[in-house]
């Protein structure tokens, strides 16, 4: 069943291209352009409000208590041992309906429950409360626990033959083209290596939390802080056992998700279950150690990439092997090869993906699931394919740019990767990249990198309400979210550009699913699929504005609140009587089975690596990239320098370790965790091609969120060894993996 339910709206199911889009005919000029965040004062004054900041009267502060094993089960919680100490309120526990799990991106049906069987260290199983959070905190840390220890798998290692296929999800677990095993066999030139990556950590500066709220009305409010909260509604009251119809989520605003936000997380189920108990709010914030212990992490992978290739460089063969892991009881798997279905040439094809059964945190999606870390992978194994075959990198990729996708025989939407490489060249100076180990300023040997850039395009349903009130001022509302990439601003933007009103008229109702149901932020989907309900929202108000004014659409010019045609010019409030309003609502059709659409682009980096030390410098790194129509110049190089700097991360210092004697995370807060600081990134530089995508949708726009990492981690990779001489293909680059093989001083 649909979780879109309205009455009569501006609908639109993409089964054709729309070349023609209003925003290219609109007058207000304020589409693209790289205006400031509309929601940038409330958040630099303190007064945007995150969920841990919402007060209600007689709040109870609930702290999350997790295991101190990873396998096992509960045997009992003393409560009475810490319900007298001086403002406890009380500990709650529920061992059948806690969720054991985070859940997953979009999944409407509950994350795995049942909490007294163990599956991980810091576990959720139990919430204190009390009258102030340091109180509940003091107390949730005497909580005395037992446990009846299991047995674990903590050692990918030592497992790893020990696999399962998951259930297909958006990707295809296994897929096979031709023979590539004979293929590579007969293949005059080859590439057959392993790239691992550890797990990672999303990081998000803000920690998950949820204030529950019971009504009179039996509805439960949860204030939390998550991307997507249209499925997370259904996660939450399947969890709870509750009618959806009976469940809130308001997510105004978020500090950042990465992924680490789609779904539910345990401080929800929990603060909701103690709020309906106590019969008054309760506000539960993970601390930094249970975000990294009972959220989710990026899983590590194992990954096989074989490449077979004709001497003038025309591949043949295309394998990519992945191995990552996983809790038993979960399908998802890192869709490692997921790039390497579109992104290059060749007849014969193997992608695979298996899980190892872990008694690790579980794992989900962390920004740009899959091309994140398996782009380190296709792209680093094509530089090593290239420098056997003694060609430049980017002509490699040139013989194999295909002209419709390899593997369905489709065209894609649009494709600008040799123009993304091409261009990319030029800006930072690719013909002086010299042979690998040759350059050197002092003690420091230098190095160039390229590598491509992908992300997979999808539209998702989604739907906004526009209305349009008798002083000229509209109001977009929908349960979209901004989670810090311009939600708010790009939305107004659109409205702007279509209704003529000025965007400081304009105010979002975001965040809310009281408001019209939509997928919210993840994938990169969220700026298309909202802003084009907003967009056919405004088409059938415009519709409406003209009726009212007696003229033809085509005739009807509406710019800085005033409606233009047949010679007159009325303000917009004037035409709307009472108010107007109008619902937008789309779904993917057609177009997504007639065509391949993805965002392209190229980065390139130029490294130094100190000749004594090993110590990698990133000196200089540029993305140039194409991802259909910008909607906001500055909220969209935004997106590309974070992305970038999250290359940066995965090629040099993320590492989230386990202790593989008992699960534990050994780095599980930011002191110990190194995301790059602004010390590691140097300037960065994006550039954006002109492009618009009509098979994507009316307003011609695609997902960049998550392109700006996709190849970035490669392209630094790629760059150490051009400055080096050394391949590294156990990530992160750090000097240890460096040193032995460094050239004398």
């Amino acid at each position: 069943m649909s979780l879109f339910d309205f009455g009569t709206t501006n609908s639109l199911t993409m089964d054709k291209p729309h070349p023609e889009s209003l925003l290219d005919t609109g007058v207000q000029g304020v589409i693209s352009r790289p205006i400031d965040r509309v929601d940038g004062p409330l958040k630099v004054s303190g007064t945007a409000t995150y969920a841990a900041e919402y007060a209600f009267d007689n709040m109870a502060f609930g702290v999350l208590v997790g295991t101190k094993i990873s396998a096992g089960k509960v045997v009992s919680i003393d409560a009475d041992a810490v319900r007298g100490m001086p403002g406890v309120i009380d500990v709650v526990t529920d061992f059948d309906r806690f969720i054991r799990v985070a859940g997953q991106g979009g999944e409407t049906e509950a994350p795995t429950q049942g909490v007294k069987e163990i599956t991980a260290f810091g576990q959720i199983v139990a919430i204190v409360l009390a009258e102030s959070f340091e109180v509940a905190r003091d107390a949730a840390q005497a909580l005395p626990i037992k446990y009846e220890a299991g047995e674990g798998q903590y050692d990918f290692e030592a497992h790893k033959h020990e696999t399962r296929k998951p259930k297909d999800d958006s990707t295809k677990a296994h897929f096979s083209q031709g023979d590539v095993d004979k293929a590579m066999a007969e293949a005059p030139v080859t590439v057959d290596v392993t790239y691992i990556t550890p797990s990672q950590n999303s990081s998000a500066m803000e920690p998950h939390a949820s204030t529950a709220v019971w009504e009179e009305d039996g509805t439960l409010s949860l204030y939390g802080s998550y991307q997507m909260p249209t499925p997370d509604a259904s996660q939450l009251a399947k969890s709870l056992g509750v009618p959806v119809k009976k469940v809130r989520i308001v997510a105004r605003y978020i500090g950042g998700g990465f992924g680490s936000k789609l779904g539910i997380s345990p401080e929800s189920v929990a603060a909701a279950i103690a709020a309906k108990q106590l019969g008054r709010p309760v506000k539960a914030v993970m601390a930094r150690q249970q975000v990294f212990d009972a959220t989710v992490r990026r899983s590590n992978t194992e990954q096989r990439m074989r490449f077979g290739a004709h001497a003038d460089g025309r591949l043949t063969a295309i394998g990519h092997e992945t191995l990552c892991s996983n809790q038993s009881t979960e399908q998802y798997f890192e869709p490692a090869g997921i790039s390497s279905h579109m992104l290059y040439a060749g007849e014969n094809r193997l992608i695979t993906h298996d899980l190892v059964d872990v008694n690790l945190v579980v794992s989900g999606s962390m920004r740009a699931p899959g091309e994140a870390v398996g782009m380190i992978a296709i792209e680093g194994a094509m530089d090593e394919l290239a420098e056997k075959l003694g060609m430049d990198p980017i002509e490699l990729r040139r013989v194999n740019d295909p002209a419709q996708d390899p593997e369905k025989d489709i065209p894609y939407s649009s494709r600008q990767l040799m123009r993304s490489l091409d261009e990319g060249a030029k800006r930072f100076g690719w013909g002086d990249r010299r042979k690998a180990g040759t350059r050197r300023d002092g003690e420091w040997l230098i190095g160039m990198g390229v590598a491509a850039a992908v992300r997979g395009n999808m539209l998702q349903e989604s739907s906004a309400k526009v209305e349009i009130r008798p002083d000229g001022t509209a109001t977009v509302s929908s349960a979209m979210t901004d989670i810090g990439t311009g939600s708010y601003t790009i939305l107004a933007q659109i409205a702007s550009e279509i209704l003529g009103i000025p965007v400081e008229n304009i105010t979002l109702s975001l965040g809310d699913t009281n408001d019209p149901p939509a997928a919210g932020s993840g994938g990169s989907w969220g700026a298309q699929s909202s802003g084009t309900a907003v967009y056919l929202g405004c088409e059938m108000l415009r519709g409406k504005l003209a009726k009212a004014m007696g003229v033809d659409e085509d005739g009807l010019t509406l710019k800085d609140g005033q409606a233009i045609g047949d010679n007159r010019s009325t303000p917009i409030g004037d035409l709307v009587g009472k108010g107007l309003e109008a619902t937008g609502h789309v779904k993917p059709g057609k177009q997504e089975k007639l065509t391949t659409q993805a965002s392209y682009g190229a980065h390139f980096a130029e490294v130094g690596v100190n000749a004594v030390t090993g110590e990698v410098r990133v000196r200089r790194m540029l993305g140039v990239f194409a991802a259909g129509r910008i909607l906001n110049a500055k909220t969209a190089r935004s997106q590309c320098l974070g992305g970038m700097t999250f290359g940066i991360g995965c090629a040099l210092t993320e590492d989230l370790i386990h202790d593989l004697r008992n699960g534990k995370l050994v780095n599980r807060d930011l002191a110990e965790y190194h995301v790059p600081s602004n010390a590691d990134v140097p300037q960065l530089d994006v550039h954006f091609l002109d492009e618009r995508d009509i098979h994507a949708n009316p307003i011609h726009a695609k997902g960049i969120g998550e392109l700006g990492i996709s190849g970035a981690g490669a392209s630094v990779a790629n760059a150490v060894y051009n400055a080096t001489g050394v391949r590294v293909r156990d990530f992160p680059i750090t000097l240890d993996k460096l040193l032995e093989g460094l050239p004398a001083v």
